[in-house]
């Protein structure tokens, strides 16, 4: 009874002290592994005491395979094929090459730097050839770093975790039975890729089989079931061959995610708990289980085998991979600065540290402790600078420029001829060809198709944009566009002219601003325009009169006489959102009704082929005194 009651004792403590470090983590905004890592460590036996491990025997073992299942199946959930097809060479070569160049330079590291042996120092780097998922998709979430590097970091964090896990095992296989044909263990890997690869595409078709078809089951009941047939299809592949199991997890989990299943989304979020808490049990015990002692006892040369791994072999590998690709150098420094280790490779070493004491073979606990220094050094280094290092490479999605416009029309191409202005890159999408001959007068870049098309979408590019803008004639199509540009693309602007309140859900408008003003009358002010019925004007916000032009402009906008387009602020353009905080310093470009009859205009000598300018406009200017008297007075009184 009491052996039981310390084994339940020490889970309890394992699962209260993860989710408070992911509590804490997510209050303090940094990576949950830090705060992991420094908890399990404190509770161990080199901190606290308050922590065993051992006492949990075999059953350590089954929780780290388990635990990793869930995962890695979580990872493969969330990859999205239609975004890893955008950088699949350079995903194909970090997987392959990448692989081929990390364990070659850190086992080369290992060798002469940290003075383990061939055998020992070529395992250490098959297990740091991984990259952790769990570490990477909450990192990337928090700096919201562009998306081609985002896609790029978390398709390698998730398929390469198998590959590493599947190669670290053939390694270690290799030196426990002193085979050191590099054949054999080539064709070991092949074949557990090829049995865990089958059996998870046929397990995750499965699965959506369930989902589709099972209407007779509940949503929690599906959840629950697909995770027992998961953990079903991990053992049926350890069966057949040993470790094919990780990469059987990955292949189910990306099948499902792209079968088009419905309420998937539930499924997401039931795994994505299991996820946190999967890792937070983990890392606090194996934390807690490392020796302190033994990573002191490493000595200088392991630290050099860490930093040139981090600073020398990373780099080389991301210059190799991404060389005939169309990223900057400015993302490439930033893929080469992100690697960090995560909990498939804290879960190999601790069983590699096992399994070779086991038979005898030196070098288990050097190994755990050299694994345990890399994810710490790693994770801290780069995860506490990732943030920094995006905004001063200035890569973060905020900054990405370019527009995807949906809707050729006066006002649409108006706004594009601002961007365009600024050496943006605007594409606009239409299936109404009536102002194509303009679009193309300007030299704007054309999609004659539907927009409802998810490929057209991506043909225009929207994954590497700033800002997409539906503003066709009918709101609640344009508030449908967005959303689904929001969902799939993720652009770090959505806006959409659409009704005050849209046919949606309840908070489903979230990721979608309103673009301009409530309720914009589009069709007015799309005839205005082309009648040549207004006028262009740009306005400054000072501080000496700011809440004076504010509130003058926002009255002429109440009104119907203005319109605000876009908002200049610290030199980026942006489109005017509906709701938005002004601020001192401001530029804003505005129409203005101009009521004037047409054969005026046209005597004046404007006509509709005339490009407006941008000018000061004295109505909006120039505050009427009496609406500055009664400001001051209301001041005044406040005062």
């Amino acid at each position: 009874m009491e052996a039981s009651f310390e084994i339940t004792l020490q889970m309890v403590i394992a699962v209260f002290t993860g989710i408070s470090a992911q509590v804490l983590a997510a209050y303090l905004r940094v990576p949950s592994i830090v705060l992991l890592l420094l908890l399990g460590i404190l509770l161990g036996s080199d901190g606290l005491g308050l922590l065993h491990p051992h006492l949990l025997g075999t059953g350590l073992e089954v929780i780290v395979a388990l635990a990793t299942a869930i995962i890695l199946f979580e990872g493969g959930l969330n990859l999205d094929l239609r975004e890893l097809g955008r950088v699949s060479i350079s995903l194909q070569l970090l997987v392959t090459q990448g692989t081929l160049i990390t364990l070659l330079g850190g086992s080369m590291a290992a060798h002469w730097l940290g003075e383990f042996p061939w055998n020992i120092a070529f395992l250490y780097a098959s297990i740091v050839v991984v990259t952790g998922p769990t570490v990477v998709g909450p990192l990337l979430k928090q700096i919201n770093v562009d998306r081609q590097v985002a896609t790029l970091l978390e398709g390698e964090g998730v398929l390469i975790d198998p590959v590493g896990a599947i190669l670290a095992f053939v390694v270690l296989d290799t030196i426990v039975n002193g085979d050191a044909d590099p054949i054999n263990a080539i064709i070991g890997l092949v074949v557990r890729l090829g049995i865990g690869g089958a059996i998870g595409g046929v397990g995750g078709y499965l699965m959506s089989l369930i989902f589709k078809r099972a209407n007779f089951l509940s949503f929690e009941l599906k959840n629950l079931v697909v995770l027992a047939v998961l953990w079903s299809l991990f053992i049926l592949a350890q069966t057949i061959r040993s470790e094919s199991g990780v990469m059987t997890t990955v292949i189910a989990g990306a099948v499902f995610a792209n079968s088009s299943v419905p309420e998937e989304r539930l499924l997401r979020s039931f795994k994505g708990q299991l996820t946190i808490l999967s890792v937070s049990v983990l890392f606090i015990l194996l934390a807690a289980d490392l020796s302190i002692a033994s990573v002191f006892a490493l000595g200088w040369g392991s630290l050099f085998t860490v930093l040139v791994l981090m600073f020398v072999v990373r780099p080389i590998n991301i210059l190799f991979c991404t060389w005939n690709s169309d990223l900057n150098w400015r993302q490439k420094l930033f893929l080469s600065w992100v690697a960090p280790r995560g909990i498939v490779s804290a879960s190999v070493a601790s069983l590699f540290a096992i399994l070779l004491t086991q038979r005898g073979i030196n070098g288990g606990d050097a190994i755990k402790a050299l694994v345990f220094l890399t994810i710490i050094m790693t994770v801290v280094c780069q995860g506490l600078t990732a943030g920094w290092v995006a905004k001063l490479l200035q890569i973060t999605s905020k900054q990405a420029t370019g527009a995807v416009i949906v809707g050729c029309n006066p006002l649409s191409l108006l706004i594009a001829r601002f961007f365009q202005e600024r050496g943006e890159n605007v594409v606009i999408i239409d299936t109404d060809s009536e102002f194509f001959p303009q679009a193309e007068a300007q030299n704007l870049r054309v999609i004659a198709r539907s927009a409802l098309d998810a490929d057209v979408l991506e043909e225009a590019g929207l994954a590497a944009v700033g800002t997409f803008l539906a503003m066709t004639n009918n709101g609640e199509v344009n508030f449908v566009l967005a959303q689904r540009a929001a969902e799939e693309f993720k652009p770090p602007r959505v806006l959409a002219v659409f009704p005050r309140d849209p046919q949606a859900p309840s908070g489903a408008n979230s990721k979608v601003s309103q673009a301009f003003i409530p309720d914009l009358a589009i069709k007015s002010w799309n005839e205005y325009l082309n009648d040549g019925r207004v006028k262009l004007g740009t306005t400054t916000l000072d501080g000496a009169e700011f809440s004076s032009q504010q509130e003058h402009i926002q009255e002429k906008i109440r009104t119907g006489a203005l319109l605000p387009l876009l908002l200049e602020r610290e030199e980026r353009l942006q489109i005017m959102p509906a709701i938005h905080e002004w601020e001192i310093g401001d530029r804003i470009i505005y129409l203005l009704h101009d009521p004037r009859p047409n054969l005026l205009k046209r005597l004046s000598g404007a006509t509709q082929s005339t490009p407006l300018s941008l000018e000061k406009l004295s109505e909006v200017e120039e505050v009427p005194v009496a609406k500055l008297a009664q400001l001051s007075a209301s001041e005044a009184t406040g005062g």
